[in-house]
């Protein structure tokens, strides 16, 4: 039996020089600006995405890598060890069909292969900080069997909420409707957004303010957290002072063992838009 390896999709945020240190396998999604396509995290990153949105009359759109880009993956990392178990993990099959193709990827491969795909029900470093985990147990040595566990278990212990500057965004990728964009807009209202246990996108609270929206998150992760170690990634789009500002606040109400951050990338950021703020906290 060989080293599990890991596989991922480019929704997952992972910092590029955390991917090639643990040896993830990560697949891009799609980045469209009218004729253009980009492959998020390749040949378009962050900044430049960011930047080329603020100068687009359009919103760009996404799409899912093809099951042949997935069994093509599969198949490079199985001529290297055929022995080797694959653990693959991927945003949401709620939001986009990433994981079906992965399943599909597998189906093709005729079963000749150890090979578990993963349906995160998340987005960003909420699956992201699992496919990392799987990997350094993967590196230490760790059963294909105790590494599922594991991050099963992460994930039970994690909760994340997201932070948008403009529901724009949401409206455009029709996840509100026009008329509760404009509202928001004039009234100041910021919507404090997480993802239910089957990873659609779900507005838990709507407060006027980025403060008082801050404040309610607190109040929120206390719930579920208390006193009891956490740790916990930051992650931003373009701007780094709201997540900076809550990252502060919440180590000052937390017991807070650990702090990453992270960038959210091109095809998360086509629905969230250039402000937007998230933490992701988990028991420790």
């Amino acid at each position: 039996m060989g080293k599990v390896r890991i596989v991922t999709d480019s929704t997952a945020d992972i910092p590029e020089e955390v991917r090639e240190r643990l040896g993830i396998s990560m697949i891009p999604l799609k980045v469209l600006f009218g004729e253009e396509t980009f492959l998020d995290a390749v040949t378009i990153k962050s900044d430049g995405f960011y930047e080329k949105l603020a100068q687009s009359a359009t919103l760009p759109t996404t799409s899912q890598p093809s099951p042949v880009e997935f069994s093509e993956a599969y198949e490079k990392l199985l001529a290297e060890d055929a022995d080797s178990p694959i653990i693959s993990i991927h945003l949401s099959a709620a939001l986009s069909g990433t994981y079906q193709s992965a399943v599909i990827a597998h189906s093709m491969l005729e079963g000749q292969s150890d090979i578990t795909i993963m349906d995160s029900r998340s987005a960003s470093y909420g699956f992201g900080m699992r496919v990392v985990q799987a990997a350094e147990m993967a590196q230490a040595g760790a059963t294909k069997e105790r590494i599922i566990e594991a991050i099963e278990q992460r994930e039970r212990d994690t909760q994340l909420y997201f932070l948008v500057d403009t529901l724009e965004f949401l409206q455009k990728g029709g996840r509100i409707g026009k008329a509760s964009a404009l509202i928001g807009s004039i009234l100041n209202i910021k919507p404090i957004l997480s993802l239910d246990a089957d990873g659609v996108v779900l507005a838990v609270d709507k407060v006027r303010g980025s403060k008082k929206a801050m404040a309610r998150i607190i109040e929120l992760l206390k719930q579920t957290y208390g006193d009891v170690p956490v740790g916990m990634t930051m992650a931003y789009s373009f701007r780094k002072d709201t997540a900076e500002e809550l990252c502060e606040l919440i180590k000052s109400q937390f017991n807070v063992q650990e702090i990453g951050w992270t960038t959210i990338g091109a095809v998360i950021g086509t629905h969230t838009g250039p402000g937007a703020s998230a933490v992701f906290m988990y028991r420790m």
